[in-house]
């Protein structure tokens, strides 16, 4: 009786181990108690034989939906696109042996009008005796460098007879927030239509390698790179909000390259240079011919001024806009900390009945105005308040180290 049961138990454990390796691999039985557990909704499961085992592919049954997001990107990018091109400007050098040798650039832009114009930064094409652009749809034209301002790190291009370009739609840059999502596009070490995401993570004064100080300039935290310079910043519309004009390059990077911090000039001053092209045929920058210092409510009670916010003027420029409106600069050499600065000159502290606060303030109300504008600026003389009124001089295309207004 006892052998019988023990041939019994032997009979059960080799059927079992026959059924496990010869009929049903390791793994089948398992699943076949989950059963429709393997399986989500929408999910397949295909078999795969071959020399080096069994496969199962899990594959969804259909392409799954965008979500808001990313159809925003993707409609940011369908809209800006056909009016982002490729620049590439030809100089020529000399080599060791004083042969003439063609050196290329690469830069990006953005079509302003179905005249081809397209709006780019100055130092992508500065210096060059070529300039071609590609479009889009990879077709390439000469161009025509029609003007710059080297002041603001502008050029304006022409392209002929390219038939339905697609311009950028210019949005309002004088009213970004910090933390507003911004997209840029362009050609990224000449990788074309390449399109990076972020947000604003500053607006505050930059000065330009030219010297020239930038106000409100959009900080961004989206990728740019070599090649990015020249193409739009935009809005989470596709409009365009500023141009990417230079990156903070990443000090332990053997190569200029990103480190998160970009740099755009605000839209808002491209149509401002736009316009003076339109009326006068180029760029008539408007200035009060003026050194001025920031003041600060500290200073403003270190020296006794009659308002605790403004611009002082520590200097005006011979025959200057200032100086013809009667507006007078400091005589009273002090330092502030190591730097040295003029006392006694007119404190500014509205132009046409808007409070200026900063330099940033006095900048933006120049560039809404057109050289031969007459504003009024009201300032304090001592204790005195006063109104004058300043017609706007052309400035000269050089910069003056950003100091002057």
């Amino acid at each position: 009786m006892k052998l019988r049961s023990v041939l019994f138990v032997l009979l059960i454990l080799c059927g079992f181990y026959l059924l496990s390796t010869h009929f049903f691999p390791i793994g089948t039985i398992a699943g076949l108690v989950r059963g429709s557990q393997d399986h989500s909704p929408g999910m397949t499961t295909s078999t795969v034989n071959g020399p080096l085992g069994t496969f199962k592919v899990t594959e969804a049954e259909a392409a799954p939906a965008l979500d808001p997001e990313e159809e925003q990107n993707i409609a940011v990018y369908k809209r800006a696109l056909p009016s982002v091109v490729n620049i590439t400007s030809t100089q020529v050098a000399y080599d060791f042996f004083y042969q003439p040798v063609p050196e290329q650039g690469q830069g990006s832009g953005f079509i302003i009008d179905k005249q081809g114009h397209i709006l780019t930064n100055n130092h992508v094409v500065e210096g060059a005796q070529s300039v071609e652009v590609t479009l889009f749809n990879k077709k390439k034209y000469r161009a025509t460098v029609l003007d710059k301002d080297k002041a603001h790190d502008l050029a304006l291009l022409q392209i002929n007879n390219a038939p339905d370009l697609e311009p950028a739609t210019l949005a309002d840059s004088t009213h970004l927030m910090v933390g507003q999502r911004v997209y840029a596009i362009g050609n990224p070490f000449g990788f074309q239509g390449t399109m990076t995401r972020g947000i604003i993570s500053a607006l505050r004064s930059v000065q330009l390698p030219s010297g020239m100080k930038i106000d409100n300039a959009i900080q961004t935290d989206a990728s740019v790179n070599p090649g990015n310079s020249g193409g739009p910043l935009l809005n989470s519309r596709g409009e365009v909000i500023g141009i990417t004009t230079m990156i903070a390059s990443n000090p332990n990077g053997g190569a200029e390259q990103s480190a998160g911090i970009g740099f755009a000039i605000p839209i808002s001053i491209a149509k401002a240079v736009l316009d003076d092209i339109a009326r006068y045929g180029r760029v008539r920058r408007p200035s009060m011919d003026a050194v001025t210092l920031e003041i600060s409510p500290d200073l403003a009670q270190q020296i006794g001024l009659p308002a605790d916010y403004g611009v002082l003027i520590e200097r005006v420029l011979p025959n200057g806009a200032a100086d013809r409106a009667g507006l007078h600069g400091g005589s009273q050499r002090a330092y502030l900390g190591f730097t040295p600065i003029v006392l006694g000159g007119d404190l500014i502290i509205q132009i046409d009945g808007q409070d200026v606060t900063s330099k940033q303030d006095l900048s933006s109300a120049l560039n809404e105005h057109h050289a031969g504008d007459t504003i009024t600026v009201t300032v304090f003389r001592g204790q005195r308040r006063m109104n004058m009124k300043v017609t706007l001089s052309d400035a000269t295309q050089q910069p003056t180290q950003g100091e002057e207004t």
